[in-house]
């Protein structure tokens, strides 16, 4: 008997919503963002792969007006008000020793052992995954209805200080806002390539 497979592919309107249509916001609506989307957030972004479902990702959610203001005195001038006028901004960290976890996230095997000894492999395999991780939040928070600022253009020692201070392992890759995008604040689209432009079928 023939199996069927069935068409998968999502629909004109969420293939809109989560790439077509959506745009990396400047400005902000003043709408906030609950905890509970921000739980929601990270619970889609986390079934997302990693490798060896290492989960390198460590978020802090900047919400509080104190904590925005922190995060504001720790970023380039063009980036203080966007953080200040959204509702929440994701510091995407990541533990550079996320082999610790490992016998519980990937227990088929010591995978921690692969990692025991070798910061340098550690320190790319945690950037690598957790910068893999940053683009499952902004996925994930639009699939949930929400918009995205991605940003660099911080002091990552001064932020890792501020906000992993407690935690010496951890590192900064690179910051998001989130909230419901004001339309005025962005300009036209840039360009796309086209598939031939920088891509070949080898």
């Amino acid at each position: 008997m023939t199996k069927q497979y069935h068409d998968r592919t999502l629909g004109a309107d969420a293939l809109d919503q989560l790439f077509n249509e959506a745009r990396s916001y400047n400005g902000w609506l003043n709408r906030p963002v609950s905890d509970d989307q921000l739980h929601a957030i990270w619970d889609l972004m986390k079934m997302a792969p990693t490798s060896a479902n290492m989960q390198p990702a460590r978020v802090v959610w900047v919400k509080s007006d104190e904590a925005k203001q922190q995060l504001a005195d720790l970023v380039s001038e063009g980036n203080k008000a966007k953080i200040l006028a959204a509702p929440v901004t994701a510091i995407i960290g990541y533990d550079i020793d996320f082999h610790e976890e490992l016998p519980w996230l990937f227990p088929h095997t010591d995978a921690k052992s692969w990692f025991e000894g070798n910061e340098q492999l550690r320190q790319e395999g945690a950037f690598r995954n957790s910068a893999l991780q940053g683009a499952y939040l902004m996925l994930a928070a639009r699939a949930l209805g929400l918009d995205c600022g991605p940003m660099s253009g911080f002091d990552n020692a001064a932020v890792d200080k501020a906000f992993f201070g407690d935690e010496p392992r951890h590192r900064s890759n690179f910051i998001c806002s989130i909230g419901y995008g004001d339309p005025a604040s962005i300009f036209d689209r840039s360009p796309r390539p086209d598939f031939d432009t920088f891509n070949r079928i080898a």
